[in-house]
């Protein structure tokens, strides 16, 4: 009896394991695996561990400001030489949102942390996108992936594929990757990997920049 009991249970493991290997086969030949990792990620964002220390970064600058030595500026002056295509197949350059503070992003449709912070980066752009420019920057090889993608999610975020090299301030070996530029042309933030970004706290320091 133990012996029959045995072979069906391994039996049963073995068929568990086909179909969790069936599963993985599909969702790999699909493509749907990104989503459903980035998806899981997202318990991950909700903790809030993975966001970058705006308020931190905002008290360094004010004391930055107030410094006696204030009179020549350390923050760092953004690149805006680049050019790049909207989906519409306009070329745009990163020079014309100068005065603004501008929210860009890159990130691809293959990238699981990409796609778990992009919910919280289109409620920000909802709230936020008559304010702050967005540039949601693609690396898809292929832009018609990056613009099916955003449709299929109902984003309508203002992505972008870069037409251009990228500056040497904006080169990054992290995906997803995020930078902030103030209304005074100043790099701001500079933050690899994902992150929420539909938080009062973020949006404080947005709107401290203006």
């Amino acid at each position: 009896m133990d012996k029959n009991k045995k072979s069906k249970d391994t039996k049963k493991t073995w068929i568990q394991y086909g179909v969790f290997a069936i599963l993985a086969v599909v969702l790999y030949a699909t493509g749907l695996h990104t989503e459903v990792i980035g998806f899981a990620q997202r318990g991950l964002l909700a903790t809030g561990l993975m966001n970058p220390d705006v308020a931190g970064i905002a008290q360094a600058q004010n004391n930055e400001n107030r410094s006696e030595t204030a009179n020549i500026t350390k923050l760092t002056k953004a690149d805006f030489n680049f050019q790049m295509i909207d989906r519409d197949g306009n070329t745009k350059s990163l020079e014309a949102l100068k005065g603004k503070v501008i929210f860009m992003n890159f990130w691809a449709t293959w990238c699981p942390p990409c796609i778990a912070e992009m919910p919280s980066i289109d409620k920000l752009h909802e709230e936020m996108g008559d304010d702050v420019a967005f540039v949601i920057l693609s690396f898809d090889t292929d832009f018609e992936k990056a613009k099916a993608f955003d449709k299929r999610k109902g984003y309508d975020l203002p992505i972008y594929a870069p037409v251009s090299a990228l500056p040497a301030m904006f080169e990054s070996n992290a995906l997803p990757t995020t930078y902030v530029i103030d209304a005074a042309g100043n790099l701001a933030l500079t933050h690899k990997g994902m992150a929420d970004y539909d938080n009062p706290e973020f949006k404080k320091f947005l709107n401290g920049l203006m």
